[in-house]
């Protein structure tokens, strides 16, 4: 039986994306420090240290406060920016747009590494708002490219019409306009949780002396006895991460449509929203 290059090549895609995570796991119940074969046994053992670590407990905190506060701001920033980009026409207008998606083509160590010295420079003390701060200024761009490619696939003229059909301005983004993007919006505040959370060039010259989840990771895996619990930690935030990416899928299947839901995934062009 024959195996079309196609289907080849997506086999190859999935096992470099998902080989390693599969491997991660795999060597989380292993009865060892040392990532080798054969396994010396089945343990949870690395669970229960990863568990029971206040240092780890501390670092998800700060990161989960991070990305809370990140996603949502970043989610109206970009927004209103894809908004200004898309629907108005002024004099400048590309030169906003290439300073909003600096952030996307700039390495992130550079902008950690800028951001400790204009922090220093300014005398501001680093912790969790410098944090937030630099990731905002990294992250909405995301959210204005995924919320402004909705835009531009949208047709103006459902808007034209509810006017004529009664519809005020306000009505005519809560009926028209976020029934089309919601799954942008879905999908953006999805990847901006997921960027925030898992940054690392950022938080690490940004921090100061606390800990978010990466910068743990990064300095626990040095030590080889810690490798084991760095490995159990990490399947258990991907396996959280993905249940909240299923139930993100979910919500959008509830309340839009299965195509939105594929929308948000495929980039695809939804149908118009309600009038």
């Amino acid at each position: 039986m024959s195996v079309s290059p196609w289907r080849a090549f997506l086999v190859m895609v999935g096992a470099v994306l998902f080989g390693p995570l599969l491997i991660l796991v795999f060597f989380s119940f292993n009865d060892s420090s040392v990532l080798a074969l054969p396994f010396e046994g089945l343990t949870l053992r690395w669970y229960r240290l990863a568990l029971t670590d206040p240092s780890l407990h501390a670092a998800l905190l700060n990161s989960t406060i991070v990305a809370l506060i990140v996603a949502p701001l970043c989610l109206v920033l970009g927004t209103l920016a894809a908004f200004g980009i898309t629907r108005f026409r002024f004099r400048g207008r590309g030169a906003v747009a290439g300073l909003v998606a600096a952030p996307l083509i700039l390495p992130w160590l550079v902008i950690g590494i800028a951001a400790l010295m204009a922090y220093a420079k300014a005398d501001i003390t680093l912790g969790l708002p410098t944090v937030i701060a630099t990731q905002a200024v990294c992250t909405f761009p995301l959210v204005t490219a995924i919320v402004g490619a909705q835009l531009f696939r949208f047709e103006r003229v459902q808007e034209e019409a509810a006017i004529d059909l009664g519809c005020n301005r306000i009505q005519v983004l809560r009926y028209v306009v976020f029934p089309h993007i919601a799954p942008a919006l879905a999908a953006a505040g999805i990847f901006a949780f997921t960027w925030s959370f898992n940054n690392y060039e950022i938080s690490a010259f940004t921090l100061g002396f606390q800990q978010t989840f990466p910068v743990w990771v990064y300095s626990s895996v040095r030590d080889p006895d810690h490798t084991a619990v760095v490995n159990a930690v990490s399947a258990l935030i991907s396996a959280v991460q993905v249940l909240l990416i299923w139930g993100g899928l979910k919500l959008i299947k509830r309340r839009t449509s299965n195509e939105a839901a594929t929308a948000m995934i495929t980039g695809a062009s939804q149908a118009g929203g309600k009038a």
